[in-house]
């Protein structure tokens, strides 16, 4: 079961299940997915390399946690278990937005989600679990915008399609 993703329609209701390859293949089944950015106290996000080993996106950056809740979980409850999972640790975290997006992963995968994006805060470095992730680091938002313009293919697919958002979302509100 922890291999079954939900399928979803454009409005994120649940349209039934299928396992997670079978859903990434064929030109990708749209399904629930979420994308978690951490920050720390300076205001830079936690990125992490995903493993060698990964069925996708393997060797590349991207944000701190991305997952799939399992059929019947709640998409918070999956962020705080997946995080937990990859990075070692766990936050206050709050969902701040989602998106729809597809991408080419290339070996006949896609990526076809409806992602919810969540923030979390936390200071401390992490406890990768080394089967998930190979390495991490803190990184600006503006670094890491100026780095993928530079490097796009060591990021990513969603890392490069919702950065110009996330930016947007933690951008300092103008006074009004």
């Amino acid at each position: 079961m922890d291999s079954d993703v939900i399928l979803v329609d454009d409005s994120d209701r649940e349209i039934g299940t299928a396992e997670k390859m079978s859903a990434h293949q064929h030109g990708g089944k749209l399904h629930r997915a979420f994308s978690i950015f951490v920050f720390n106290s300076k205001g830079e996000t936690m990125l992490q390399r995903r493993a060698e080993t990964k069925y996708h996106g393997a060797g590349l950056w991207t944000n701190t946690t991305c997952s799939h809740p399992m059929p019947g979980e709640d998409v918070m409850h999956a962020a705080h278990r997946r995080l937990k999972e990859e990075m070692g640790f766990d936050c206050s975290m709050k969902e701040v937005f989602s998106f729809t997006y597809e991408a080419d992963m290339g070996n006949g995968l896609t990526e076809h989600e409806f992602d919810h994006v969540i923030f979390g805060d936390h200071n401390a470095a992490p406890r990768p679990n080394g089967e998930e992730v190979s390495n991490w680091k803190w990184i600006t938002l503006a670094g890491l915008d100026e780095d993928i313009r530079k490097n796009p293919k060591v990021y990513s697919p969603w890392l490069r399609i919702v950065l110009g958002r996330v930016m947007k979302e933690r951008a300092p509100k103008a006074a009004k």
